[in-house]
């Protein structure tokens, strides 16, 4: 696991731009398959780092993702939507420390997952601060599954990157250097998750009141292979 630091990225709007839905699927296993070769695998390294570039440039998670589904024909219509867990997760002393509150500071978590058609693109843990959120914020996140981001929209909230991580590396190391990579009759293997974001939300004021982590999925990938990549005959 690769992680990158990055310089303090300060964008706002919506988190989650979302409709709550019936429950989603699982990650599909019958997508297109790539070939495992090398020419595949430095496609798939440009394509994620596309899409990193793409997140760290917009305010919006779900925009971009729907803009990606758009782009690669996951679903007609382009439509992301969202299915909530209702599972609890404590926040750690280190993002405690993070988000600048105590150890008692009451914090609630939610977690969502997002998907294109039947892609599961991406699921996302957010933990928030209700005493920095409005009572009726807080009561239609206790009561309902609508969008974080669309909820306390009133914030005027900004959104602050901290870390971006690579989980998929598809070349070896030294691949530059070394002898190039037969081609393939196998697919090429996916892992679940290719990429994670962590972010800080930030109030008005300047205070923050929400940490999220995004986890991308290898259904980032469930299309074609690019044009020129094809199984060897």
């Amino acid at each position: 696991m690769n992680e990158f630091a990055l310089p303090r990225v300060l964008v706002a709007g919506s988190l989650f731009a979302l409709a709550s839905v019936a429950p989603l699927p699982a990650l599909s296993r019958d997508a297109p398959s790539w070939p495992d070769s090398q020419l595949t695998r430095t496609q798939a390294v440009a394509l994620l780092q596309t899409f990193n570039a793409d997140l760290l440039s917009h305010p919006s998670a779900t925009l971009t993702l729907e803009g990606w589904c758009g782009a690669h024909h996951l679903a007609d219509p382009a439509k992301i939507t969202a299915q909530r867990d209702h599972i609890d997760k404590p926040l750690s002393a280190e993002d405690r420390q993070l988000m600048g509150i105590g150890a008692d500071e009451p914090v609630r978590y939610r977690r969502v997952k997002l998907a294109c058609g039947g892609h599961v693109l991406s699921e996302a843990d957010n933990w928030y601060v209700p005493a920095r959120l409005t009572p009726q914020m807080n009561h239609i996140l206790d009561t309902t599954d609508q969008p974080f981001g669309k909820v306390v929209a009133a914030l005027h909230f900004r959104r602050e990157t901290k870390s971006a991580q690579t989980l998929w590396h598809a070349l070896p190391d030294g691949w530059e250097t070394a002898a190039a990579l037969p081609e393939a009759s196998r697919p090429l293997a996916i892992p679940d998750q290719v990429l994670r974001h962590k972010a800080v939300l930030y109030d008005g004021q300047g205070r923050p009141f929400s940490l999220v982590v995004e986890t991308y999925t290898r259904e980032l990938f469930a299309f074609p292979a690019p044009p020129g990549s094809a199984f060897p005959r």
